[in-house]
């Protein structure tokens, strides 16, 4: 059977999985079997650079060797035992995690969306046993345009109709207001019952959208007035993606990693990360929060077979490890700095785009054209046949998220990429 696998052609794979899968996702055409830093092939040879990085989760770039030696290492020797066992390497991990961003407690998970269920039920059942709020009459603040994954809770406070529809009924107990609005968010705050304001620091999904730079630290404020619990869901921008540890942070909560900044510097309550923590060789995602917020858990209360199973603590360890050792932080705010003058410089040239916005290695280009229209998707196309993938979000905006491995060379050479690609083409 493998070997007949290996003699099959992209039409033929891409084929195979429109019969036997189900159709929920809409992937460009290009089927990859091997990855190397911000390199991937497909499975007849053509080598193209990765723009998207698996939605941030390779910020370390495909296959780092350190990242994929721990985890071959630990693969022979243990790789689960369920929470019902201690094993020898959560307990490192967790010490190891906290001290790297500087929380006392960590919850271990597998997925982002996990994670982010994981964070509301702490927030909520804080709320109840430390706040006294009514049980079950807990809210939450929550932002249009957000995603924080597609479990039914999550779904049911996300505008997104494609998201959406035909999934409820809808779990109560959520506020929505627009994001980057500050007086919102106050208003919202002076309601009864409200236990919690969940964010993205930058809305990856809703097409790098990027708030004012002083909205976190003010909605940090405004947390602290009203006595409600900041969480800062960091799947997509942390781990050293917006060129700081976490984005919500301005330019780092630990120092050694990147250089911290004080009048930027912005705590959150809970953070929630996940994608990258592992380098993208393994599911692993975490919640992180002081004692006085995370003690509320105890036995039973909550769980996962294969959440701090000794694997996913080995590579989480080794993935933070890469970040600190080779600077990615710094990297991706000179290169991201780079890459949006060279944007900025392009757009000059061409009616086709007119904005690039974004921080750090996190960026997105903004077609004109309609939501509706195929423009982006076709210049996703063309760029692929060029040698650079990427995928539209939302219509008409094209992410731009490499590996944060990327040097200025290969960063130069995607620009003239985009750039050509972007000159010649015809809507």
């Amino acid at each position: 059977m493998s070997s007949t696998l290996e003699k099959l052609s992209s039409e033929e794979l891409i084929k195979m999985e429109e019969k036997h899968g189900a159709h929920n996702y809409h992937p460009l055409p290009v089927v990859l079997s091997k990855g190397d830093g911000v390199y991937v092939w497909d499975v007849e040879g053509k080598k193209y650079y990765d723009f998207l990085s698996a939605y941030s989760a390779v910020n370390q770039g495909h296959c780092h060797p350190h990242i994929v030696g721990a985890l071959k290492k630990q693969a022979d020797t243990l790789t689960l035992t369920s929470r019902a066992f201690y094993n020898d390497a959560l307990g490192p991990f967790e010490k190891f995690v906290t001290e790297f961003f500087n929380f006392d407690k960590v919850l271990a998970m597998n997925s982002g969306a996990e994670a982010v269920e994981t964070a509301i039920k702490i927030c909520r059942k804080h709320a109840y046993e430390k706040r006294g709020i009514p049980e079950d009459q807990a809210k939450i603040i929550v932002c249009e345009n957000n995603f924080h994954g597609r479990t039914t809770t999550i779904v049911s406070f996300s505008n997104d109709e494609t998201a959406r529809k035909n999934f409820g009924p809808y779990t109560p107990g959520f506020i929505r207001i627009p994001y980057d609005d500050v007086d919102a968010l106050d208003k919202a705050l002076q309601e009864e019952n409200v236990a919690g304001f969940l964010v993205e620091p930058i809305q990856g999904e809703a097409g790098v959208f990027t708030p004012a730079s002083n909205y976190m630290a003010e909605a940090r404020r405004l947390c602290d007035k009203h006595g409600v619990t900041f969480i800062a869901d960091e799947v997509q921008t942390g781990i050293a993606r917006t060129g700081s540890l976490l984005a919500v942070c301005g330019n780092c909560s630990c120092e050694g990693h990147c250089e911290r900044q004080e009048d930027t510097y912005v705590r959150p309550d809970i953070v929630v990360l996940g994608k990258a923590i592992s380098g993208g060789v393994y599911p692993v995602s975490a919640v992180l929060a002081d004692d006085e917020i995370m003690n509320v858990i105890q036995p039973g209360q909550h769980g996962s077979t294969f959440g701090g199973n000794p694997l996913a603590a080995k590579v989480a360890v080794a993935a933070l490890e890469v970040i600190s050792d080779e600077k990615l932080a710094q990297n991706a705010r000179k290169m991201g700095e780079l890459f949006r003058r060279e944007m900025n410089r392009i757009i000059e040239k061409t009616d086709l785009v007119t904005k690039v916005r974004g921080k750090g290695l996190l960026n997105a280009i903004l077609i004109n054209d309609t939501p509706d229209s195929t423009t982006a998707w076709d210049l996703c196309m063309a760029m692929k046949e060029n040698g650079l993938i990427a995928k539209p979000t939302h219509g008409n905006i094209i992410r731009f998220a490499p590996p944060l491995v990327m040097n200025e060379e290969q960063l130069m050479d995607c620009v003239a990429i985009i750039e050509k690609t972007l000159l010649a083409f015809k809507k």
